[in-house]
């Protein structure tokens, strides 16, 4: 078993330490230590690391291990040695109660990283799994007490970042005064999924993709992520709803990643400059083209929910890039709790052929023979191309195939956790898919006018199914943007 002797510097060398605050709750147990274990054995942790668990239980180092240890595993292409591997990261891994003091708590964690770290350089990064409530304190005494002079610091913020316009800039202008903008690691795991980081290098790196990537051949882009029944529901039903759990960070990110200019780098800074220019140039959202939902509340198995609570766990909307490229083009968002499937996609539909000479062998529907580019990452992921071909034997029949790449197929490895892809970047201070203060602050100003509408009431939600297809209005919101409806 791992040894609790507290780990001292003799190395000399430069070295990593990672503070988990709140290491005794869920998604410290669930993601963030089997992320951190799976960067370990994978080797992108140095051997010099080491990391502690804070929190306000009374444990030992022992009782940490215990309980992060039944939630590591080795992933199937790293599983030789892996309970060797395991004891190893086990043996890094420390506990410090921070009692209800967070000055004083943090004092400490400081003194054990001092000794951990020597007189070498020092890395500190604080992923701060705490409540909301609770983050304004946290983050005041970890930036008060706990930062190194000896090289750099970095924390990691969780969702919400803010309700509203005006929590959100109060947070920002709170933390800004305790860190430098480039220490503020803002992370939603929806972003670190492969089909995210796949948008830039589709488009970037293949010219088949980049002349086609504007108003003058994209006739729409849909941005769909459905949960179906097994999701979670209590913060839905407080108020905090779809819209800020989902469309303000990675819903509007992923629009901006798709529509943003050529960076000059791939540097973190220069994407975020280029993101923040999309997110700016979107059009005030229109109540008319937003479409609200709530699941209908059951008393089985499956949920318990109050009806009377007007907050959205479906939100369907066009929105419009209002710059030379993208013009005209409607950017088609559908996203909702306790659908029919879990499905994440993102669909580039292209215009017809104009004067197509092929027209009359088509059919009478030519939305079917519709040129189309899938980047899907659930079920199954997959880069989708769909054209027309020519159906095999006499005669001409067209027909519309899809060119598939099926990951699976293709790449005999297992995907990692978006939680490792983010951690990771953290750890290289690569910034492109954490939000920088100033994207905050346009996301909000997008959807804060129809956040003020549901508070007075001018918006209601439609009611669906549980394990439906969602509102009937997002059906009609689609015809009226004339986009053909991508069916579940």
């Amino acid at each position: 078993m791992a040894s609790s002797r507290y780990p001292v510097n003799h190395i000399g060398e430069s070295s990593l330490s990672i503070a988990v605050i709140g290491a005794t709750g869920e998604l410290a147990k669930g993601k963030i230590f089997p992320a951190l274990f799976a960067l370990y054995y994978s080797g992108f942790l140095p051997d010099n690391v080491c990391i502690f668990g804070y929190s306000r239980k009374n444990l030992t180092d022992e009782d940490l291990r215990s309980i992060i240890s039944s939630t590591l595993t080795c992933r199937i292409d790293h599983q030789e040695n892996c309970a060797e591997k395991m004891d190893s990261f086990l043996s890094r891994t420390y506990y410090l109660n921070g009692g209800y003091d967070n000055k004083e708590g943090m004092s400490k964690l400081n003194a054990k990283m001092k000794l951990f770290e020597g007189k070498a350089e020092a890395k500190r990064i604080f992923y701060l799994s705490v409540p909301q409530e609770a983050l304004l304190d946290v983050a005041s005494s970890v930036a008060n007490y706990a930062q190194t002079q000896k090289g750099w610091n970095r924390i990691i913020i969780e969702k919400p970042f803010g309700f509203d316009a005006a929590s959100s800039q109060k947070l920002t202008q709170y933390l800004l005064s305790k860190f430098e903008e480039n220490q503020i690691y803002r992370i939603d795991h929806l972003l670190g999924k492969n089909l995210i980081e796949n948008l830039t290098v589709l488009r970037f790196s293949n010219l088949v993709f980049e002349p086609l990537w504007s108003r003058k051949y994209i006739r729409n882009i849909q941005v769909i992520l459905s949960e179906d029944l097994n999701m979670r529901t209590g913060k839905y039903f407080e108020g905090y709803g779809i819209i800020r759990d989902v469309v303000h960070s990675h819903v509007l990110q992923t629009i901006a990643l798709l529509a943003m200019e050529p960076p000059i780098s791939l540097q973190g800074e220069d994407i975020r400059n280029e993101k923040v220019k999309v997110l700016r140039s979107i059009r005030k959202l229109e109540p008319s083209d937003v479409i609200l939902g709530q699941y209908k509340a059951t008393h089985g198995d499956e949920v318990d929910v109050k009806t009377k609570n007007r907050t959205p766990t479906y939100f369907a909307a066009a929105l419009f890039v209002d710059n030379a490229r993208w013009d005209g083009v409607p950017f088609m968002i559908r996203t909702g709790m306790g659908l029919i499937k879990h499905r994440m996609e993102i669909r580039i539909q292209f215009h017809h052929v104009p004067g197509n000479i092929y027209r009359e062998r088509i059919g009478h529907n030519i939305d079917l023979a519709t040129n189309e580019l899938i980047l899907r990452d659930v079920p199954d992921e997959a880069i989708l191309i769909r054209v027309n071909n020519k159906v095999p034997g006499l005669g001409l029949q067209l027909d519309a195939s899809e060119l598939n790449l099926l990951y699976k197929d293709r790449y005999n490895v297992e995907v990692p956790d978006s939680y490792e892809h983010l951690l990771l970047d953290v750890i290289d201070g690569d910034s492109h898919l954490f939000m920088r203060s100033d994207e905050l602050a346009a996301a909000w100003n997008i959807l804060t006018p129809i956040l003020n509408e549901i508070d007075r009431r001018n918006i209601s939600p439609e009611l669906y199914e549980l394990g439906g297809r969602g509102p009937v209005g997002a059906y009609y919101l689609w015809a009226k943007h004339r986009v053909q409806w991508a069916e579940d």
